[in-house]
Parts: structure tokens; C-alpha cells; sequence
């Protein structure tokens, strides 16, 4: 009688105000990993609420004994998040045990500043890229970055590629292009404005306008959260 191995475990970490894209594509993907266990959770197991939509039935990341994977996905919460002492412990504690740190968008801010993107290479949505640099982190452009075990999306709707490419580590190119097939994710998006070297400068402005405000706002917050690291 042989033994089954035992399920690789991915954990997503969730916090308030996630961007929930950067979670449910990935999870949507990663949940057809082979012999793969997906647990999405938050402190104290409480529900989640992103942008309009409500998320229940959490695990408690605190009771959570380890992880394969770490997933930490962005959003407009990573500014409170990344100074929340208790969930950034808990981060800690899971990445250290993990065999793969990942993130998606503005997630990596909350790897760097949990301690995990010191002197690597590693990825964000374009217009947050700047705030990595007060934790050490090699700053890149590309839409998914691997450096050694961490592998890190730029934003949102990069979370797919992320996610494949997660995927084809686990099991294969070959599995991963499967469900690709199974899924269609074949892009080809009405407008060639999904980033700022190609939006045109009418798009890019009016965007850089809307996110302004939250653009200080949370270099406050990245800098408070380096100087803690830094102190840690």
C-alpha cells in the first residue's frame, strides 16, 4: 500500500480593501494546479470586502501551520496593510517556511516590506514601481519577474500571466498550456492602453490625475514601513 504525497498547499493572503482581481485570477487558475490545495485567507478568518464585492468562508491565516506558496495579491488596502504589524507577522512567518514567496501588483510591497524583496529583483503595477526602492528591492519592468524562489506580477490583469507561469513551474509547461486552452486566455484587448508607454498622453494624464492623491499618501506609508524594516 503506498502513501498519496501530500497536496502542495498555496495560501492567499487577503486583507481589507484587495484588489480582488489580483487574487481570483490567479486562484482561478492555481486552484487547477495538480495535487495542489488552494486556501484563500485573512486574519481571524473575517470576511473581505473589495471593491463592491464581499469575500466569506476565510481560513485564519494565524491558523495556518505553513505553505508551499505564498500568494499576496494588491490593492488600494496594501497602503494600511503594510504597516499592520500582526498581518505582516503572520506573513513572515508563512514565507519563511515557503518554497515559493509570490505576489501580484502592489502585493510585493507587502513582500518588502515583510523583509522578503531586500536586494531582489521584483515587479508592480507600473504606477506604484517607485515605492520599492526604499526597501532595497531591484526595481523591474517586466510583467512577470522571477528571482530565485520569489516570483512577482505587475498589475491586476498581469496576475493571469503570473499565474501561468506559476503554474508551468509546478507542473509543466505542457499542463500549464492545457488550461490555458481549458480557459481561453487567448488576450487581445480592444485598446493598446494598458500601459503608460503605450496609453496615449490624454489616457496616461487623466490617469496619473485620478491615482495622484493616493500617490502620497502611501509613500508615507512605504516609508514608515522601510524604516520599521530597517529597525527590525
Amino acid at each position: 500500500m503506498t502513501v498519496a504525497a501530500a497536496k502542495l498547499s498555496i495560501v492567499i493572503a487577503l486583507y481589507p480593501d484587495v484588489t480582488h482581481l489580483d487574487f481570483t485570477g490567479p486562484h482561478q487558475v492555481l486552484s487547477r494546479a495538480l495535487n495542489a490545495e488552494v486556501t484563500v485567507a485573512s486574519m481571524g478568518g473575517r470576511d473581505i470586502a473589495a471593491e463592491g464585492l464581499v469575500f466569506t468562508g476565510l481560513a485564519d491565516l494565524a491558523a495556518l501551520p505553513r505553505c508551499d506558496l505564498l500568494l499576496v495579491p494588491g490593492g488600494y488596502g496594501a497602503t494600511e496593510a503594510m504597516l499592520d504589524e500582526a498581518f505582516l507577522s503572520e506573513i513572515r512567518r508563512l514565507g519563511a517556511g515557503a518554497t515559493y514567496l509570490t505576489s501580484v501588483c502592489t502585493g510585493s510591497l507587502i513582500l518588502a516590506a515583510a523583509g522578503f524583496l531586500t536586494g531582489k529583483r521584483a515587479a508592480t503595477h507600473w504606477a506604484w514601481r517607485a515605492l520599492l526602492a526604499p526597501f532595497g528591492v531591484i526595481v523591474d519592468t517586466g510583467r512577470v519577474v522571477r528571482d530565485g524562489n520569489i516570483i512577482t506580477g505587475g498589475g491586476v490583469t498581469a496576475g493571469l500571466d503570473f499565474a501561468f507561469t506559476v503554474l508551468a513551474e509546478l507542473c509543466g509547461d505542457a499542463y500549464a498550456q492545457t488550461v490555458q486552452l481549458g480557459l481561453e486566455y487567448a488576450p487581445a484587448p480592444p485598446f493598446n492602453a494598458g500601459r503608460p508607454e503605450t496609453a496615449p498622453p490624454a489616457v496616461l494624464a487623466a490617469f496619473n490625475s485620478r491615482v495622484g492623491p493616493t500617490v502620497a499618501a502611501r509613500r508615507v506609508a512605504v516609508e514608515e514601513a522601510a524604516r520599521r524594516l530597517q529597525l527590525a
